[in-house]
């Protein structure tokens, strides 16, 4: 077995601990504004209102579950191992598979769970051969994004060594770009639109980004998602824009950050769990009131698991 090389320096382990539990906090809350829960009526009227969800348990989805696997392979060897990332996504599917994930992955994950090292075949299989182009490296990413936050080149290689394993379409790849950059930049205190389209892969993800910068941070977010997309359509390009811009908006407010995201609706969980995995990694989670805390399912590794 080759040695795990030494971790991350501590500062940047510690802000991808803070990451990962915002984008828990973050999918586990956009959850609550799902049909299953309220109907949308009632979600928008309690959103507008600033209404804590009042269920007394949030449990986080397959965004949450996928992050865990990303860090389970940060944690072995401090960086991205795309075989053993591919076993990493399998297990925590196979521990339960009904935690929301899409068409794509109920297709990919079983067969990785007994032939992980096939990962690239199997993944470019997807869809007709194309690859997915869909949100879910997107999602998962920003916690590694901010382990690597020292270095922003670093951030976009291991972010697409990160995504390849599952999603083969370039655009789904520069959304997993697009999410880590924006964490690390959170981390560093220099979180702006531009600098992560710059970085960000060309294509409809970047160009997403692009147009998000030009939106006013005054306007209304049912609008601003309007404009760029809020995940309805499962893409990356139609996702991770919109996400970005929240973030970007409320750059040390994680709890505003999460009341902007979910105006937007769509995809909620995944647009939370962006935006939050941003912002946190910057600020944490220890000005988002209690009981938010409390009711969120816990994480393997946290106080209260």
């Amino acid at each position: 077995m080759t040695p795990a090389p030494a971790p991350g320096p501590a500062p940047h382990r510690a802000a991808a601990r803070r990451s990962l539990e915002g984008l828990a906090l973050g999918d586990a809350f956009g959850e609550r504004w799902f049909p299953l829960f309220r109907e949308p009526k009632e979600a928008y009227e309690q959103i507008r209102a600033r209404r804590m969800p009042e269920e007394p348990d949030w449990h986080w989805t397959d965004d949450t579950a996928m992050a865990l696997g990303i860090q389970r392979v940060l944690d072995q060897y401090g960086e991205i191992r795309q075989q053993e990332l591919a076993a990493a996504f399998a297990l925590v599917y196979d521990a339960d598979p009904a935690r929301g994930y899409g068409y794509g992955m109920h297709q990919l994950l079983p067969q990785l769970l007994h032939a992980p090292a096939e990962w690239r075949r199997l993944g470019g299989e997807l869809f007709d051969g194309q690859g997915s182009l869909g949100n879910g490296a997107a999602m998962r990413v920003a916690p590694l994004g901010a382990w690597f936050a020292h270095d922003l080149q670093r951030v976009a290689e291991q972010a697409v060594l990160s995504a390849e394993v599952t999603h083969a379409h370039p655009d789904g790849i520069a959304g997993a770009v697009a999410v880590a950059v924006a964490a690390a930049l959170s981390v560093r205190g220099e979180l702006g639109l531009r600098a992560v389209a710059a970085a960000t892969p060309e294509g409809p993800v970047r160009e997403g980004i692009e147009r998000a910068a030009d939106v006013p941070f005054t306007t209304e977010p049912w609008r601003a998602a309007d404009l760029l997309g809020n995940g309805q359509r499962v893409r990356a390009d139609d996702t991770v824009p919109f996400a970005l811009w929240s973030a970007a908006r409320h750059p040390d407010d994680l709890v505003s950050a999460l009341w902007t995201t979910a105006e937007g609706f769509g995809d909620v969980d995944t647009t939370c769990a962006i935006t939050a995995g941003v912002v946190a990694a910057r600020t944490g989670t220890d000005a988002v009131p209690k009981p938010w805390l409390t009711r969120r399912e816990p994480l393997p590794g946290s106080p209260a698991a």
